[in-house]
């Protein structure tokens, strides 16, 4: 999730590429890209390998400025989605900081603080490693091989951590904050893991209830996907490699309107999957979620296998 898209087959029809006789064809994918994105950012199958497996097999080109403007911008979409859902909680913790409800808080425990400082764990790395995680997106290997091991990981510990410390998310202290942003960066360097998969079982394995790791893993997403968007936005709007590569950007009227229906549908779909996502896991837990990891990763490792790209 802390991606962009890597690139398929050149010979494809691409987004940017497609005449404007072809928006239907067009609008039709971005539908579909909108609506993986929206389902699969939050939950923790991880989307970067749901959208890389659509891309593969719609046969869509990646290598253009336009797409990779795309791919972006329907991530923020799914992105915003979380303030609308928590907006209440968000208000609360914005009203009572830097004390905390009780009075009991400080600058440095406040939930509001934790978030941040899980998120700047996160960031420092990640950007340095931005190269190497270029390389692993181009790999559905490395994303078969980390939806099973993310998925077998889930699950043993959604079983054995049954006896929680911390119930809310109120209740983290800084080492909580510091351990989760740190396995964060897992879900960078391993595209497949799933941001939420990492740091809400790295939230469960260090004390914290299902409630309490989710809750988190949806904050800490907030500053943590708007950063990460907001900088492979701004590389591919400036740092065009070619003149021809940035000739890419100025697509016609009807490619924004296409950017549009992406962006919206990836919204809508992401806040309606997400208020269900965490009534099911408050009772229920993530053995269904995980279930499907190794499911799909054992697939695609077949598939490659036995020959495909």
């Amino acid at each position: 999730m802390l991606h962009l898209l890597a690139q398929a087959n050149d010979a494809a029809t691409t987004l940017t590429a497609a005449p404007s006789h072809d928006f239907g064809y067009n609008a039709f994918l971005s539908l579909l890209y909108g609506i993986v994105e929206g389902l699969t950012e939050f939950l923790p199958v991880s989307s970067t390998a749901h959208l890389r497996l659509v891309e593969a097999f719609t046969g869509t080109n990646l290598d253009s400025g336009y797409w990779k403007m795309y791919s972006v911008v329907i991530q923020l979409g799914a992105i915003l989605s979380v303030p609308l859902l928590f907006k209440d909680r968000i208000l609360k913790f914005l009203h009572t900081f830097p004390k905390g409800e009780n009075g009991n808080k400080t600058i440095w425990n406040h939930p509001l603080s934790l978030v941040m400082i899980g998120f700047l764990v996160t960031a420092g790395p990640c950007y340095l490693a931005d190269k190497y995680i270029g390389k692993n997106l181009e790999s559905l290997l490395v994303m078969a091989i980390a939806l099973v091991v993310g998925g077998v990981i889930m699950w043993v510990v959604d079983v054995l951590c049954k006896s929680p410390r911390v119930n809310r998310t109120e209740d983290m202290g800084i080492l909580d904050a510091v351990w989760i942003g740190a396995v964060q960066i897992l879900s960078a360097v391993f595209p497949g893991t799933s941001r939420s998969m990492s740091t809400i079982a790295a939230g469960q394995v260090f004390g914290l209830s299902r409630a309490a790791a989710l809750e988190y893993s949806f904050f800490l997403s907030i500053p943590t996907m708007i950063a990460a968007t907001g900088y492979k936005l701004l590389q591919a709007l400036v740092h065009h490699k070619t003149p021809e590569e940035a000739a890419n950007y100025n697509a016609p009227g009807h490619q924004w309107v296409i950017l549009a229906i992406g962006f919206v549908v990836s919204f809508i779909v992401a806040w309606m999957i997400n208020a269900w996502f965490i009534n099911w896991v408050r009772t229920r837990g993530f053995a269904p979620f995980a279930i499907y990891r190794i499911l799909l990763g054992a697939g695609v490792l077949i598939w490659l296998f036995t020959g495909g790209h």
